[in-house]
């Protein structure tokens, strides 16, 4: 049995008193994307007061592109343009946080940041166009299913992102940026592969 994610049934609860505005979902995807990019550029300073916000904007970020999903689903409104757009925001987001990063970190890392600053940011990219496709496989386009990401009793993989903050608190974004890194690395390692998968069953 699949269980909800945690920060997905705080956004259901949440968004409940805008089901009957004005507010649409792609407005939040919209502003989810504008937080995140205005993040990343705030980590890229490199300035520890500004990097401690960047990382700020991002978590929240994050945490509010669960609202656009739970918003449509409420006020019925579920389209296509609502599906693309959460996929490529999201895809946008996790590339412009390594970049960020890595432009922050280009002092203490030099060429090392280049190189995973832009390892992270294609494999961002490379797993949303390996998920959308994976999703017209098991009809997830049609249906406006997202393939979503690994998790296990209430939490998904990408709940890691929500440790941005502590450890750039402490002082930590360059182990976190490397670990992170290599994660994103590996995860569109498995996407793809996932995505090969099914190409193979379909034949």
């Amino acid at each position: 049995m699949n269980i909800m994610p945690w920060d997905q049934r705080i956004a259901r609860v949440l968004v409940r008193p805008l089901v009957g505005g004005p507010v649409r979902p792609n407005h939040i995807s919209a502003l989810t994307l504008i937080l995140a990019l205005a993040g990343a550029a705030l980590l890229a300073t490199g300035e520890a007061t500004q990097v401690n916000w960047g990382a700020g904007l991002f978590i929240l970020s994050r945490f509010l592109d669960h609202f656009d999903g739970e918003l449509a689903r409420q006020q019925g409104s579920t389209s296509k343009l609502g599906y693309y757009l959460d996929y490529v925001s999201g895809g946008i987001s996790y590339a412009a946080l390594f970049i960020g990063i890595g432009v922050g970190l280009v002092g203490p890392l030099g060429v090392w940041a280049v190189i995973l600053a832009a390892a992270g940011a294609a494999s961002a990219l490379i797993s949303m166009f390996s998920n959308m496709a994976i999703d017209n496989y098991r009809d997830g386009a049609e249906t406006l299913d997202a393939l979503g990401y690994p998790g296990f009793a209430g939490f998904e993989l990408e709940d890691g992102i929500y440790i941005l903050g502590p450890v750039t608190w402490a002082g930590w974004l360059l182990p976190f940026f490397v670990a992170a890194g290599i994660g994103a690395s590996v995860y569109c390692l498995w996407t793809i592969f996932t995505h090969l998968k099914h190409i193979a069953a379909s034949r």
